[in-house]
């Protein structure tokens, strides 16, 4: 059987703080974010570069703080700063598999990241290694989704994987609504007209601007990752 070739070279993997739970309700399951780091490896090893962007809402929600009467910048810096510790947690499981890791903190932090500079990001890449963006975009008021979609135009990448818990876009959610009905594709304008929450219109605005494909797919599949990039039909595409 003919070895598939990838369908990408460079990815922007959108990683939300939830997925680094596992069973627990708050915090980081060590075990979970092994086995995503053991994931990412296997794609790695197909040549492909990676860019990871991960949240921070196992630890953290600035939206929450805010709802209980926090300022919302406060909180969402508390929120930005979650990011951090979940990049540390992951940067730390990446490098246990053998990965050369870099960590990028758009707050600066120069003890435990480097600061987000475009052509030295773009460097780490081409030179094999898997860099996790931390700290969104280091303001208030924007979420990791729009700061995913930033960072994937800043350093080129094809494609953002959006991971999530279901396999894909439905029309409402397929964990309440057993009559949701998937889309195995569909366009930025559908997503912002069906008021979809699959990432917030302002990620989705940028990423139709400059037809940057989103690929949603189920990341509790061991194996999903590889699939998408290998141009295996996974999840829901947005074009």
């Amino acid at each position: 059987m003919p070895q598939l070739k990838p369908a990408y070279d460079r990815i922007l993997l959108k990683l939300s703080g939830e997925s680094l739970l596992g069973n627990l309700t708050y915090g980081i399951d060590f075990q979970t974010t092994k086995s995503i780091a053991q994931e990412i490896k296997d794609v790695h090893d197909l040549n492909i570069q990676i860019a990871i962007m991960i949240g921070g809402g196992n630890i953290f929600r600035g939206a929450e703080g805010s709802e209980a009467g926090m300022d919302r910048a406060s909180a969402d810096y508390m929120g930005l700063l979650a990011t951090v510790i979940n990049g540390i947690a992951l940067q730390d499981a990446l490098e246990k598999e053998g990965v050369y890791t870099r960590l990028i903190s758009a707050i600066e932090i120069k003890a435990v990241a480097e600061p987000f500079i475009r052509r030295r990001v773009i460097r780490h890449l081409e030179k094999d290694r898997i860099v996790i963006f931390s700290a969104g975009t280091g303001s208030p008021h924007f979420t990791t989704d729009t700061a995913a979609a930033l960072r994937a135009l800043e350093i080129k990448a094809q494609v953002i994987l959006k991971a999530t818990k279901v396999d894909g876009i439905y029309s409402a959610d397929p964990l309440k609504d057993k009559g949701a009905k998937k889309f195995h594709s569909i366009k930025y304008l559908d997503v912002i007209n069906l008021g979809l929450k699959v990432m917030d219109t302002t990620a989705i605005s940028l990423c139709k601007d400059n037809e940057l494909p989103i690929i949603v797919f189920n990341l509790k599949k061991y194996g999903n990752i590889k699939k998408v990039v290998l141009g295996q039909k996974v999840g829901t595409k947005i074009y």
